[in-house]
């Protein structure tokens, strides 16, 4: 093989490896975003679910005591 020749594929060999380390450098870049956003949205979902569990609570409280109220009005009548 030609020292032309050698240095060509050399050449090509880097050319594709840049190619492949630009590939990573986009994927890690995709990924990087993507895990942010999905960070984002876990906490906004446990804001939304704590919210939820809050509303819960406060309904069976609320359903309790009319509960305790109907049943003293029945022990009334």
């Amino acid at each position: 093989m030609s020292k032309q020749s050698e240095q060509n594929s050399s050449q090509q060999a880097f050319d594709i490896l840049e190619e492949q380390i630009k590939a990573l450098i986009e994927t890690c870049a995709y990924l990087k975003e993507e895990n942010r956003l999905l960070r984002t949205q876990q906490e906004r979902l446990q804001e939304e679910r704590a919210a939820l569990m809050e509303k819960n609570q406060t309904a069976r409280s609320r359903v309790g005591a009319i509960i305790t109220r109907l049943k003293s009005l029945e022990a009334n009548t």
